[in-house]
């Protein structure tokens, strides 16, 4: 089995910072691709960042320049650094990780979100 822990998310003003963790725990050969998702109220699931083991990070537009992710690979940890955070940013952050298990079965797994909440 493999999990994903999320944390790090909470309420924020605009203009502000949060930084997001997700950590995998589990039967771990290889980490394939990282990424973060949000869904926003009312909205459907969207591509924050993502990238592969030996690629560098995509952004979707909006978050170019405020939004850094990086990872620890000895840990199996992925962080996402949010700065000047604006209300549009309100959502549910959510973890993803293409996995390689040691048992050399594929894995999706997706945490169970963690909520930001910009606003005044």
């Amino acid at each position: 089995q493999v999990q994903l822990e999320e944390s790090g998310g909470g309420l924020v003003q605009p203009g502000g910072s949060l930084r997001l963790s997700c950590a995998a725990s589990g039967s771990i050969w290889r980490i394939n691709t990282m990424g973060w998702y949000r869904q926003p109220p009312g909205k459907q699931r969207e591509l924050v960042a993502t990238a592969t083991s030996t690629s560098s990070t995509n952004y979707e537009d909006s978050v170019k320049g405020r939004f850094t992710m990086s990872r620890d690979n000895a840990k199996n940890t992925v962080y996402l650094q949010m700065n000047s955070l604006k209300p549009e940013d309100t959502a549910i952050y959510y973890c993803n990780m293409r996995m390689t298990l040691r048992s050399f079965a594929s894995v999706d797994a997706w945490g169970k979100g963690t909520l930001v909440t910009v606003s005044s």
